[in-house]
């Protein structure tokens, strides 16, 4: 509980993203973010909402805690899709959080795996990876590096 009160604040976001999946592809995208996070249920929730001034969607995240798995539940919801039906499931270890869901990318089954990590009081970092081949490699794909705001 409490392992994401670190993100509570206003926070600017450079996000990187791979331009095409499991292609073997080193072109990224790059592109501003602003994301608020508030923390609810006395650290065992967490929300955050981030705009993307030069996308077309913009996003949301719930985070919940579950006491007796000792475990997150990350849900992602994308301002033109809705809500993902497959939330990514983990913890912190260390102060680096890692998440894992089974999912599929363009109809073909993946294993996915969100990391929190190099978090401080100023900056932290998500990051987003696929797997296509049962966790023997991982392809990351989306990279947001936050710096506080407020």
């Amino acid at each position: 509980m409490n392992d994401f009160d670190f993100f509570t604040g206003a926070w600017d976001v450079v996000n990187r993203r791979l331009l095409k999946r499991d292609a073997g592809s080193d072109e990224w995208e790059e592109f501003p973010g602003r994301s608020v996070a508030h923390g609810f249920f006395g650290g065992a929730g967490s929300f955050d909402e981030i705009t993307f001034p030069t996308k077309e969607f913009d996003g949301a995240t719930v985070r919940v805690y579950d006491a007796a798995r000792r475990e997150w539940s990350l849900h992602w919801i994308n301002s033109a899709r809705g809500l993902d039906p497959v939330p990514v499931v983990g913890r912190f270890t260390d102060g680096v959080g890692v998440f894992y869901a089974d999912d599929t990318d363009d109809g073909r089954p993946i294993r996915v795996r969100f990391t929190w990590s190099r978090i401080t009081p100023e900056s932290c970092r998500w990051e987003q990876a696929f797997s296509y081949d049962g966790e023997s490699t991982w392809e990351t794909n989306w990279i947001m590096d936050f710096t506080r705001v407020s």
